[in-house]
């Protein structure tokens, strides 16, 4: 009989609370069999986790955290997953198959929004995964198989030793350190897939305040990568909801003084309501949800643009 190899599934949390406790009962209905089950909060819970491997950390950063669970790991392959995220019964099956390729140094894949959220986690699903997110959408749903430089932490499996050739996760930036993790693994001459078929389903942020808080950060992190780090993140579509703003205040400055610049500022914030209207109603299931969708897709293009923006002239990032 072929004994298939051992997965340390690593789970950074704060606490052990209801998300976290709903993520380990996912990980124990998983298909594939020989895993293990690395929680790792903040202190340790006063009730029993059965059938995992706590570690205390303290008040640490998620990329200290997953270092400690690929220390105290014994799996030829480590996945990470958010403790508010929970996989698909076939998760592993499907990422393993992949990593058979010795020349693909980790796989991932989309976070789905999961049918129990409520309605406005879901809205902050739609917005995320609408195409006027461009490539940040390709996170919260399904695609085919493509080859990548940036794969979220959430959803994320590599061999132990590729992870320890590639210096570990980086402890100081989040969010962020999945893509300084995904850059040093393309270092190392690995190439990195994202697949439709390697699922987790990730909990949302509700809309609006929660979600846009998230969001802010995004825009801040990836504004000072693009000057730090950019390998992976000099994008042209990471700069487009900045680009957006500026057009809009410049817009609206010079339509102010001529007549002319005032009908084309009309006609462009025309085409732009349009197209996000349209996003909107490409991912609603719910009527009920299109203002909130529609309006939600415009404001995070606003938070996400002036954060990246403030992250792009920013020194440093502190934790």
């Amino acid at each position: 009989m072929i004994v298939k190899p051992l997965v340390s599934i690593i789970i950074p949390c704060k606490e052990v609370d209801n998300y976290t406790k709903e993520c380990i009962t996912g990980c124990k209905r998983l298909e594939y069999e020989n895993f293990e089950i690395i929680v790792l909060p903040d202190c340790q819970p006063s009730d029993i986790v059965e059938g995992v491997k706590l570690i205390s950390t303290g008040a640490v950063s998620p990329g200290i955290k997953r270092n400690l669970g690929i220390k105290n790991s014994t799996g030829e392959f480590c996945a990470f997953i958010d403790n508010d995220a929970y996989p698909r019964p076939d998760w592993l099956t499907n990422a393993l198959k992949i990593l058979a390729d010795p020349s693909i140094g980790g796989v991932g894949g989309p976070g789905l929004t999961p049918p129990e959220d409520n309605s406005h986690q879901k809205a902050g699903g739609y917005v995320l995964s609408s195409f006027m997110t461009g490539n940040l959408s390709n996170r919260y749903k399904s695609k085919t198989n493509v080859e990548s430089d940036d794969i979220h932490s959430c959803n994320f499996i590599s061999r132990r030793s590729t992870l320890v050739l590639a210096g570990g996760w980086n402890e100081k930036y989040w969010p962020g350190e999945d893509t300084l993790m995904c850059l040093a693994i393309k270092k190392t001459g690995k190439k990195l897939i994202e697949s439709s078929a390697v699922v987790v389903y990730h909990h949302r942020r509700s809309l609006l305040k929660p979600h846009l808080r998230q969001v802010s950060r995004f825009g801040e992190h990836r504004g000072f990568f693009v000057k730090k780090f950019p390998e992976n993140s000099l994008k042209l579509t990471y700069f487009a909801p900045s680009l957006l703003v500026s057009l809009f205040f410049v817009g609206l400055l010079f339509s102010l003084f001529n007549p002319f610049f005032l009908n084309i500022f009309l006609l462009g914030l025309t085409a732009y309501l349009f197209a996000s209207f349209v996003a909107a109603v490409l991912q609603v299931k719910c009527s009920k949800l299109l203002p909130a969708v529609w309006l939600g897709i415009i404001v995070t293009h606003i938070v996400y643009g002036l954060f990246f923006l403030s992250g792009l002239l920013k020194r440093d990032l502190k934790r």
